[in-house]
């Protein structure tokens, strides 16, 4: 998945054919499916909604959604779903809408969970597989968390192919971020080597909301509502006391979506340091300076609000990875801590510092209304895409269209740039220099 200028080919999703059952869709009369309802073969949007003088505006994207033809005949359909990655609001609320819509819409009950993310699929995972019926998860969406586990890392290709097969699996669905789709893309391209028909269909799933081709993912909304609350508790902690300052870390390693939004919903934020942007600390225009200076105007608090992945160019990284192999940060909200105490001890003046990390809260919480709609509409399109045969792809969201990107299309991840609007909006409500970006 690496970074590339897309080619109209690179948006074809792969497809097994032909489709030869009709929808069941079409016999639901309490539903009242009319013509309209289904997506044709080939609609798509387009990928920019403007283009400048010059530039290729023929690049499209497929529109998500049912087709009369299906592939899969539902009486004979297993499907299996996994999770893996860090937790993220919604994750039980995508598998209970697998799970119901297959059901529900297609017919198909013959569903299990794959336990503990890709593990799972090894010859020897750390917990079986579990049959998933509408009544097993009828009232997961209740909790956070995912009632499958997870994890990160995978087994060799090869071995999770044949495992899938040795199953009878037909369509897989993997609910995860970059790690996770990228082994779904993998284990896809080795399905179609070998000339099976198994679809896997992922559905995007971070807390930093940095996957290409999707506006927002699910969970998201929660996590800035459960942010939010924690830069305002910081916030009552800092104005208490005498030269006060709050620190919240807020989740997101190389992108600050989470935390600029947040920021934006609060409007109590002095500071937003996120990993796209190298502040300075030391110095005349430093953020310890202009802090100091902040305190003695503004009422003798502030309040910081920090991304765990900022600051790298002043920390560094330990050096070690994960299974999934991402690098392990250092922690910038403790190392702010202790240099604010450092200077105005050298200054001798007082400062009282206090350093919440919510990340696990924010992240381990049920999802909201929001996103309880959001998950079920993942989950929904998830399943046409999988019986119609699709396969080597995601569900995307994009111009305010549920969409089926391919894998391979997917590239580099999404970073927040200076001129946005979303950084226009923070520098706005913040008191830090514009010219830190």
């Amino acid at each position: 998945m690496e970074n590339k200028k897309l080619e109209i080919s690179d948006l074809i999703v792969k497809q097994f054919g032909p489709r030869t059952l009709p929808s069941p869709l079409l016999t639901h009369e309490h539903l009242g499916v009319k013509e309209s309802f289904f997506v044709k073969p080939g609609e798509c949007i387009r990928m920019d909604i403007r283009s400048n003088p010059g530039e290729d505006a023929e690049l499209c994207l497929e529109v998500a959604g049912p087709e009369k033809e299906i592939f899969f005949d539902p009486e004979n359909t297993k499907a299996a779903i996994l999770t893996c990655g860090g937790l993220c609001p919604g994750l039980n609320d995508v598998i209970r809408g697998i799970v119901y819509f297959l059901d529900d819409w297609y017919s198909v009950n013959d569903v299990i969970g794959i336990r503990y993310g890709y593990n799972g699929l090894s010859s020897n995972p750390f917990s079986p597989p579990v049959q998933l019926t509408k009544e097993y998860v009828s009232d997961i969406h209740m909790s956070g968390g995912t009632i499958l586990g997870s994890s990160r890392g995978n087994p060799p290709v090869s071995l999770m192919v044949d495992n899938l097969l040795n199953m009878g699996i037909d369509m897989l669905f993997c609910v995860g971020g970059d790690g996770t789709l990228r082994g779904a893309h993998e284990i896809a391209k080795e399905i179609i080597k070998r000339n099976l028909n198994i679809s896997v269909i992922g559905i995007p799933k971070t807390i930093d909301n940095d996957v290409p081709f999707v506006y927002r993912s699910f969970g998201f909304r929660t996590a800035v509502a459960m942010a939010r609350d924690a830069l305002e508790c910081a916030h009552i902690e800092a104005k208490g006391a005498f030269n006060g300052v709050g620190i919240v870390k807020i989740m997101g390693r190389e992108a600050g979506f989470l935390t600029a939004r947040s920021v934006c919903a609060s409007g109590d934020v002095d500071y937003c340091l996120i990993p796209e942007m190298e502040f300075p600390l030391h110095g005349k225009g430093g953020l310890l300076e202009h802090l100091r200076r902040h305190l003695k105007k503004h009422g003798h608090h502030a309040l910081i609000a920090v991304a765990e992945g900022a600051g790298r160019h002043l920390i560094g990284d330990t050096g070690e990875k994960d299974a999934s192999g991402n690098v392990r940060f250092n922690d910038i909200g403790k190392f702010l801590k202790d240099e604010i105490s450092k200077a105005f001890d050298s200054w001798n003046e007082v400062v009282n510092v206090k350093y919440i990390d919510p990340s696990y809260l924010v992240r381990s919480i049920p999802a909201n209304s929001e996103d309880n709609i959001y998950c079920a509409d993942l989950a929904r399109y998830a399943i046409d895409a999988a019986m119609s045969g699709k396969t080597d792809m995601m569900i995307g969201y994009w111009h305010g269209t549920f969409v089926n990107i391919p894998f391979g299309a997917i590239g580099s991840k999404k970073r927040m740039t200076g001129d946005c609007k979303l950084w226009m909006a923070v520098l706005s409500s913040t008191e830090q220099p514009i010219d830190w970006w």
